[in-house]
């Protein structure tokens, strides 16, 4: 008995380090114990609840970001290493969405991935310079979109970076929510990102969207 605990109490931490804003409900799903024993554990380690967790690491990972003021980053930042990869959750809301749908608009699922994708540039300034992004499955109002960003190509100062936004409800379900397709941006990627933008069919109930920004970092102000 005491060393499943100490096995589930490992596999706690482990979960924690890899994704740090997860609640006492998501835990309890991932190591199928009720949610009291969560509770139990994380006293017991010394844990301190998600929303604490959640401000701790989000302000140290803001401290990092060079190209982006305080706020100005949409989305509470999960990971980011620099001109590598990066991480942030948007828990919608209803202010968010069209009000007879209930359907967020689609201009703040484009600010979180832009943001994040600017985030990821080493430099004083960044600006997105073009961006194509394709929509494939409506988001409503109370699910958490959880955008992953990656940068794919670097040319000078420019950051080619891939952002896939997916759909993790508060109750741990997703709503339906219908099918959409679209496209924004200033210019269409050619070659090999083009054609990543599509994605198979077996993903597309999961994936919000899909989309490839590329950002440029100044050395100061413009």
């Amino acid at each position: 008995m005491r060393r499943e605990k100490e096995q589930r109490q490992a596999k706690l931490l482990d979960i924690l380090g890899r994704e740090p804003f997860l609640t006492d409900q998501e835990l309890a799903r991932r190591l199928k114990v009720s949610v009291p024993t969560i509770r139990l554990d994380r006293l017991s380690l010394g844990v301190p609840q998600a929303r604490e967790r959640a401000l701790r690491e989000a302000q140290t990972l803001r401290q990092m970001v060079r190209s982006l003021s305080e706020g100005e980053v949409i989305g509470e930042l999960v990971r980011l290493q620099l001109e590598e990869f990066g991480e942030s959750r948007l828990a919608t809301q209803s202010g968010m969405a069209f009000q007879r749908t209930g359907i967020v608009r689609g201009h703040f699922l484009f600010a979180q991935a832009n943001s994040l994708a600017v985030a990821l540039v080493d430099a004083p300034m960044a600006l997105t310079v073009s961006a194509r992004v394709r929509f494939l499955r409506a988001v409503h109002a109370g699910e958490v979109v959880e955008a992953r960003a990656r940068v794919v190509r670097r040319n000078g100062p420019r950051r080619s970076v891939r952002v896939e936004s997916r759909v993790r409800a508060e109750n741990g379900g997703a709503s339906p929510g219908a099918l959409l397709q679209a496209s924004q941006g200033s210019a269409a990627l050619a070659g090999s990102q083009s054609d990543s933008l599509r994605e198979p069919d077996s993903l597309r109930d999961k994936v919000v969207m899909v989309g490839f920004f590329v950002v440029q970092g100044f050395p100061g102000e413009a």
